[in-house]
């Protein structure tokens, strides 16, 4: 009888990341397996799987692995028509031309550090994102701990802030708040502004720089005020792993405790990305 190989976890940073190495998810996966990838992402909140050799069927099955496929939240026509017919929960996020229109989402240059379908009135609880081509230099991906950044904040703006909701808003395509990249399309919600993790029952901050307008009973200054100070102690190099993208990466988050972000790269390099996502739940009052 053959064992299953082992599964090799590295921490990258103190408070978010972890290589996973050891393992073909070419292979479908027994349910030991998939329950040890399971605690190390609720552990490490991001899983770094390096050089996998995908197909987008494979990416699929490994997204199930972790909950319900998630739908695509751009508007249909918005969508890569190919992919959308055939494989509906796959979206392309890619600066690559044809005649003329870039065949995916978020084509371009750098974006702000921000929480995956905090929008939605039932954001997705995980993203998974794997590189099909990568520029050079530049296009790596930004990660920040929402726990960390929660349990190390500064208590007279934690105090002032607990137990508010805030408000979000995001027009479909924005990387910077305010910028003219966006499609005639947007979304609303309302959520904790500190979320408690269903799963492992940390707290962590739950507002991000792009997304975020306000915090609900309090006045435009005073908010701003307190967002921009949760923002700048958020996104601390010591609250951060960023990953350097190679071809056939894999990786999956738990957008439930982490913001992510992206540095910029060559507009003339081509950047092919294939995202899928996990479908999440209501966020209790």
């Amino acid at each position: 009888m053959t064992s299953s190989p082992v599964i090799e976890i590295e921490p990258l940073t103190r408070h978010i990341g972890a290589r996973v190495t050891g393992i073909d998810l070419r292979q479908e996966l027994d349910p030991a397996q998939i329950a040890t990838l399971r605690r190390a992402w609720l552990d490490h909140i991001v899983l770094v799987f390096p050089g996998q050799e995908l197909s987008q069927e494979d990416l699929l099955r490994v997204t199930g692995y972790f909950g319900t496929l998630g739908k695509l939240s751009r508007p249909a026509e918005f969508r890569p028509s190919g992919f959308a017919r055939l494989l509906p929960n796959i979206m392309l996020i890619s600066n690559i031309r044809e005649n003329g229109q870039t065949i995916g989402a978020l084509p371009d240059g750098e974006m702000m550090f921000h929480h995956d379908m905090i929008h939605a009135e039932k954001p997705h609880d995980a993203t998974l994102l794997y590189s099909v081509e990568v520029p050079t230099h530049g296009g790596n991906t930004l990660f920040a701990s929402g726990d960390a950044a929660y349990d190390t904040l500064d208590p007279a703006v934690r105090d002032r802030v607990e137990g508010r909701r805030a408000r979000h808003h995001y027009n479909y395509g924005s990387t910077q708040r305010g910028d003219s990249r966006g499609i005639a399309a947007f979304a609303e919600s309302t959520h904790p502004a500190f979320r408690t993790h269903n799963e492992t029952g940390r707290k962590a901050v739950y507002v991000n720089r792009l997304m975020t307008v306000g915090i609900e009973g309090l006045d435009q200054a005073e908010s701003d005020d307190l967002l921009l100070k949760i923002w700048d102690h958020s996104e601390k190099p010591e609250f951060v792993y960023e990953h350097v993208w190679g071809v056939g990466d894999l990786l999956i988050w738990d957008n439930r405790c982490s913001t992510h972000a992206r540095s910029d790269f060559p507009s003339d390099q081509r950047r092919l990305m294939l995202r899928t996502t996990v479908e999440g739940t209501r966020i209790p009052e």
